[in-house]
């Protein structure tokens, strides 16, 4: 079983402080006008915070441990940060927040899949937990500044299964640091519209145990 032991010891071990659903066919023309909704005026990523979150939630690129492959991303779900790997022996750090409960799943997976403001739908398995909050919405929501994918979603495969889970925008941007989601990885969205030209398909994603599953063996 993958556990946090295999990516960190503890985060500084591996980064050190900072360095010097397809989408809707209506909604394909309104893409660039969306990025600029989600976009603050004078976006600067490692200083632009709009949204109240604690600063080392921001963008910064740092130092990665040796032996990390380029393009991999990584998931430290307790101190709720998502880097990807470059190719020059530094990551970009990014704030996430991630699901609630034990709805979050760690594992290793294939982005097999991105897309840009994409559709959403519930799964069977969300409408039957909470069919008050999900059963409107059985039939899909289109892409848009509201929907619960946000601008951008990478999705996460198990050889070629679709998981379901997601790496994704989200328009609930404040809850970045916490725990929030039905077991995806949220961020921000003006941060993932810049991650996202980054990652390439085929790359693989660790989602590494949260806090309340770390056993003093992981």
């Amino acid at each position: 079983m993958l556990t946090r032991r295999h990516f960190i010891q503890t985060t500084a071990a591996l980064f050190s402080a900072p360095l010097a659903s397809p989408a809707f066919a209506a909604g394909k023309n309104s893409w660039d006008a969306w990025d600029a909704q989600v976009t603050p005026d004078n976006y600067d990523p490692s200083t632009t915070n709009p949204w109240g979150l604690h600063p080392r939630f921001l963008p910064v690129r740092v130092q990665a441990n040796d032996g990390l492959r380029a393009g991999d991303i990584h998931v430290d779900a307790v101190a709720r940060y998502l880097y990807h790997i470059g190719t020059d022996g530094t990551a970009m750090r990014y704030g996430v927040a991630i699901a609630k409960g034990n709805l979050y799943d760690p594992g290793t997976y294939t982005i097999r899949r991105k897309a840009k403001w994409p559709g959403w739908t519930p799964t069977a398995n969300m409408i039957a937990r909470d069919p008050d909050t999900y059963s409107q919405f059985r039939n899909g929501v289109p892409g848009g500044p509201t929907n619960p994918l946000g601008s951008r979603a990478l999705y996460l495969y198990t050889g070629n299964r679709d998981t379901y889970l997601r790496i994704h925008g989200t328009p609930y941007q404040r809850t970045i640091g916490g725990r929030a989601s039905s077991g995806c990885v949220r961020m921000v969205m003006a941060h993932i519209i810049g991650l996202y030209e980054q990652v390439d398909t085929g790359v693989t994603a660790y989602l590494y145990p949260p806090e309340d599953r770390i056993t003093a063996t992981s």
